[in-house]
């Protein structure tokens, strides 16, 4: 889930913030945003799925991750319907996986699990 959801994201999000950072901010203002959201927005994506593809600070690039692709989906894909074009059908897929991560957390193989000090064998 960790991998695929912070891949997506960074390729996703990438030209964005290496191209079309300015171009998506007066995006987010014709969405009725300020256009400073849409630099957040870039960042937010960009960064939270770096930080989910290692499987660093988990949990809470997760919570923020849901909460960038909720309002997306608000904002952009609920008007076109589920399946229709740009619907919601993709980001809420995104949405899911990172609700998940929440619970899940990052799993073994991931800088949080090895920052703690956690081994794959059980200690007693």
């Amino acid at each position: 889930m960790r991998l695929s959801l912070g891949l997506t994201l960074v390729v996703h999000s990438s030209h964005q913030v290496f191209n079309g950072s300015a171009r998506h901010a007066q995006v987010v203002s014709a969405l009725g945003l300020p256009p400073w959201l849409g630099y957040i927005y870039v960042l937010t994506e960009f960064l939270g799925g770096l930080f989910v593809l290692a499987g660093f600070f988990t949990r809470a690039a997760a919570f923020i991750l849901c909460i960038d692709v909720v309002i997306a989906i608000w904002k952009v894909n609920w008007h076109n319907g589920l399946t229709g074009d740009h619907g919601f059908e993709f980001p809420l897929a995104l949405a899911t996986l990172a609700f998940a991560l929440i619970f899940f957390g990052a799993g073994p193989i991931a800088l949080d699990h090895i920052l703690r000090g956690g081994s794959t064998v059980s200690k007693r």
